[in-house]
């Protein structure tokens, strides 16, 4: 009589998971650092003094709309993809409005862009739409009225308006540098600090485990895109002030910019994890790869090819560190 051997079974426990999940995503998070090091050691000019200031500056718009992009983020409510027309129709707003003088114009054009990009919340959140699809509409919407409104031409301010500070140096450092630090610190206050911030944080991670403890689903997600609009007008009013014009096709990528910032920086694209500070820094890593890129000679589409691969590579190993693909 023979005797079958049973060789035993070795589980992977849910730790063992985590564990080689993170070793995955350090080791890639590695790799990609040590690319770009060398890539911009290997770029003449990369570390000049003026090379710096320009990333700073393209840093700046984006990393604004990405604070507000990561509050919707973290709510669980993906991305809204109608920020750059936003941004677009709010400079044009804003030199419309300084016919009323600039505090007027400043609150004009906020107003607008809390109530549009927070209308589009309010639809989300009532009827539970898809965010994406709700924002490609909603953009779409823009452009054409934006478009009828101007007649298809670009927007001046009136002769004698005083809105040049907006975009002139400050200490030798642009002024939309310093609205972009304000904006992060109170931004990251609000999310981290605030009974508002922490709820998003509890509807990202799990929307049932939200109504169960009382919080209206609605309301924040309302309140996150409002956020959002906010960050899109100021910096729709800092674009209107540089450029002196406002018209639709002067917010180029900033969508899938911002977009990247947020990805970039950590926050999970299912949402319930993120922070603002960690955006500002995405922000300037995109810049600086966008930055590099030109220099090199690579086209715009090449650029977005790039960022399109980062933001992709960052979902995946989002998703495969977080141990879950839906909840």
């Amino acid at each position: 009589m023979s005797t079958a051997t049973v060789t035993p079974v070795t589980a992977v426990t849910p730790k063992a998971r985590r564990s080689t999940s993170s070793r995955i995503t350090l080791g890639v998070t590695i790799a990609a650092i040590v690319v770009l090091i060398i890539g911009t050691l290997t770029t003449d000019g990369f570390y000049s003094l003026a090379n710096g200031k320009a990333i700073l500056n393209a840093a700046t718009i984006v990393g604004i709309i990405a604070i507000g992009m990561t509050y919707v983020v973290i709510s669980g409510n993906l991305f809204s993809l109608s920020v750059g027309v936003t941004a677009a129709v709010c400079a044009m707003t804003f030199l419309w409005a300084l016919n009323y003088g600039m505090v007027a114009a400043i609150v004009i054009t906020l107003a607008f862009g809390a109530i549009v990009i927070g209308l589009q919340g309010l639809l989300v959140g009532t009827t539970g739409a898809n965010p994406i699809m709700v924002t490609i509409g909603a953009g779409a919407l823009q452009e054409a009225v934006a478009t009828w409104v101007s007649a298809g031409v670009s927007v001046y301010p009136p002769e004698g308006a005083n809105y040049a500070w907006l975009a002139a140096p400050l200490f030798g450092i642009p002024f939309p540098v310093y609205v972009f630090i304000a904006m992060t610190i109170i931004g990251e206050l609000v999310l981290k600090r605030s009974r508002f911030g922490r709820s998003l944080f509890l509807m990202g991670e799990s929307p049932r485990a939200g109504r169960a403890s009382g919080l209206s689903i609605a309301t924040l997600t309302t309140g996150a895109f409002v956020v959002l609009g906010l960050c899109t007008a100021a910096a729709g009013i800092l674009i209107g002030a540089f450029n002196q014009s406002g018209t639709l096709t002067a917010t180029g990528t900033l969508t899938v910019d911002s977009i990247s910032a947020v990805l970039v920086g950590g926050t999970a694209v299912i949402g319930g994890r993120g922070s603002v500070l960690r955006t500002a820094i995405g922000a300037l890593v995109v810049s600086a790869i966008e930055d590099l890129l030109l220099i090199r000679g690579f086209s715009t589409p090449v650029q977005l090819l790039v960022l399109g691969l980062i933001v992709s590579a960052v979902v995946v190993l989002s998703q495969i560190n977080s141990g879950r693909s839906n909840r």
